[in-house]
């Protein structure tokens, strides 16, 4: 059992031994690993009322490709902005709190051809997740009146898109 189980730069991870491109913007990046302190998170994103994002891994942060990940607190009796996230994907981990996730639900799956679009609310505790696809209207609220309510959030974009809307509503396919 001496033997290598793999031969340097084949099997697992081939790509170990290229070399980064240099004339890439964050090829210094893109070769090690970055651990980002929980004092250190970047304020300096997309933002939406009512709640407060922080950046953890991005482009910007860490030169990340295909992904976003980072905090949301959403103050006590508080009500975020409708809004979604464009082309991204989001998955949503609770960490503290009892968020809820509001949106408007056209899919017709409650029984019945024609039914009416409907607002549903999903009540979430530390533990649960949810998941956002691309370009559906949503709204975070923390009805709890005195402790803030906190997420953890990740992007299948670099960087956090957020579009603000005026209302809650479902979009058609021609408006996404």
């Amino acid at each position: 059992m001496s033997e290598p189980l793999t031969t340097p730069g084949e099997g697992f991870h081939p790509h170990l031994h290229d070399t980064p491109d240099p004339d890439h913007p964050t090829a210094s990046l893109r070769g090690r690993l970055h651990h980002i302190r929980a004092d250190a998170l970047d304020g300096d994103t997309a933002q939406s009322g009512g709640m407060r994002r922080f950046a953890a891994v991005s482009g910007k942060t860490v030169g990340s490709e295909k992904l976003w990940m980072g905090q949301t607190h959403v103050a006590p009796s508080t009500a975020s902005s409708d809004h979604h996230h464009g082309e991204s994907e989001t998955a949503i981990y609770v960490v503290s709190g009892h968020p809820e996730f509001v949106f408007i639900d056209d899919s017709g799956e409650g029984g019945g051809d024609g039914e009416e679009p409907k607002e549903v609310r999903l009540r979430t505790s530390p533990g649960d997740y949810i998941f956002v696809p691309p370009f559906v209207p949503h709204r975070e609220e923390n009805p709890d009146p005195d402790d803030e309510a906190v997420v953890v959030i990740a992007r299948s974009t670099q960087e956090a898109i957020v579009v603000n809307l005026p209302q809650l509503y479902a979009l058609s396919p021609d408006e996404s």
